[in-house]
């Protein structure tokens, strides 16, 4: 059997598979995110530590000596400064931190190659950024640190001892060079970073370690389990949903959403609205629009009106297209693609005395389907063709919400099944230890699940109601 943890910005997913590809057993924990100020966003590895343990637990049962081989996803961008011992030396800084604006001045002036070495938009929240700023505000921490780590990178290091990194993950640092396919030294050092602190680069499917005795009595595992490097979530996602050929488009919504597109070589977007990062397997890579308020602002939204998520549902999807005139700008955390703008926050706008709780959600399910048709539309003019979307992620799972998305983005959405989309990025992981591990010879070895679905969009239906979405934010930002 084969083990795969998805190290989320939220909660923590195991699933156990067969070697045959069938699902075994699941688990899941959760930790929280704290912004101790403004436009933070940090969570403790401690407790993504106590997460694991229990999601593994539940996920394993009594299979854990029948486990041959472990394999990782996580969270992107983030950054985890750890010491000599492997300890965090603070509180991981995550993908939704907008506190390095200042820092990416020093990106603009870097050169043009180097610029196009990076092939992505600069933009806060990347661990290049975050690591800036560390420098600049907590001189002593950063100075003091051994290793600058992605998420699911220092939890390989927590179940191995050994320090590694992996091409998917560290192509979306901003501190890696697309077109050599490694660290983008130069360009640190140009920064004024410590190359010392970006660790060695291990290929996704390659072990990277092996599971110690304390972390295999913690997860209730057989000592010396071979650990592969793992992949970032959304290269691990798509794996786990069987894209791994160029052309196909697969459309995420979690916590953020993603439009992902798999390419048989390096293309930047000439514009940089979108982004360009490396895949799980060799001499693939994949653009991406990128939104980085879809489940974030809904959840919060659910919360600030008090419903839970069957009230959202049931009185939001009661309330007519349009939202009575209401238009919702999701944007709680800043945005990403296509605007890049950290300072952008999230706004109700035609609020009158005749609405109702329910046009407030139809209309911040409507915003989150305009952010995310706004991605599409930016990875298009990239020259990405988009005839339909494979529909993944654990947000999708109501039958009204996924007629919305085809009807706004105006494609055909290929619904996987719900046991594959929920937990792709960890079926992914799982994947890739089997191939680590030599159970696997190639990822294409399981076979790509068939949609259960096609959901057809009526054409037109969302024209004007996302032309007032799109005269919102100049409006409110200039």
């Amino acid at each position: 059997m084969l083990l795969g943890l998805d190290l989320g910005t939220s909660s923590v997913k195991a699933l156990l598979l067969s070697e045959s590809g069938d699902p075994a057993g699941e688990g899941s924990a959760s930790y929280p995110v704290r912004s101790p100020q403004p436009g933070w966003a940090e969570s403790s590895p401690q407790e993504w530590w106590r997460a694991v343990v229990e999601a593994t637990r539940a996920a394993v049962g009594r299979h854990g000596a029948q486990v041959a081989a472990l394999g990782l996803s996580g969270q992107m961008h983030g950054v985890v400064l750890v010491d000599e011992h492997g300890l965090p030396s603070r509180p991981a800084i995550l993908w939704a931190d907008a506190r390095s604006g200042e820092q990416l001045a020093a990106y603009r002036g870097l050169d043009e190659d180097a610029r196009r070495r990076l092939a992505n938009p600069i933009a806060v929240g990347m661990a290049g950024p975050s690591l800036l700023w560390l420098r600049d505000h907590e001189p002593d921490t950063y100075a003091s640190a051994m290793w600058a780590l992605q998420p699911k990178d220092w939890l390989r290091l927590r179940l191995t001892e050994e320090v590694a990194a992996e091409p998917s993950d560290s192509s979306a640092t901003l501190l890696y060079d697309l077109r050599s396919d490694s660290w983008a030294y130069p360009a640190v050092e140009d920064l004024g970073l410590r190359p010392d602190l970006l660790a060695p680069l291990v290929a996704s499917a390659e072990v990277a370690g092996t599971l110690t005795r304390e972390a295999a009595g913690d997860l209730g595992l057989r000592a010396r389990l071979p650990v592969a490097a793992g992949a970032a979530d959304t290269a691990a996602a798509m794996l786990g949903c069987g894209l791994s050929r160029p052309g196909a488009v697969q459309l995420t919504v979690g916590t953020g959403g993603q439009i992902v597109a798999l390419k048989g070589s390096p293309e930047p977007d000439p514009r940089e609205r979108t982004h360009l990062y490396r895949a799980a397997t060799p001499e693939l890579w994949y653009s991406m629009a990128a939104i980085q308020n879809a489940g974030l602002a809904l959840e919060w939204v659910r919360k600030t009106l008090g419903v839970s998520w069957e009230e959202a549902y049931e009185e939001a999807f009661a309330v007519p297209r349009g939202a009575g005139g209401i238009v919702f700008l999701p944007y709680l955390s800043g945005e990403r693609t296509p605007r890049f703008d950290p300072d952008a926050r999230g706004a109700w706008s035609g609020i009158g005395l005749d609405h109702e709780r329910g046009h407030l959600l139809r209309a911040a399910f409507e915003g989150v389907a305009f952010a995310l048709r706004e991605g599409l539309e930016a990875l298009e003019d990239a020259g990405t063709q988009v005839p339909e979307l494979r529909l993944a992620g654990g947000g999708t799972a109501s039958e009204p919400w996924r007629r919305m998305l085809a009807d706004v983005l105006g494609r055909p959405l290929q619904v996987l099944p719900e046991a594959v989309a929920r937990v792709a990025s960890a079926r992914g992981a799982a994947i890739l230890a089997a191939v680590a591990s030599g159970v696997y010879q190639t990822v294409d070895v399981i076979p790509s699940p068939d949609p259960d679905l096609v959901v057809q969009p009526e054409g037109g239906a969302y024209e004007t109601a996302y032309a007032h979405y799109r005269e919102l934010y100049p409006k409110l930002y200039g």
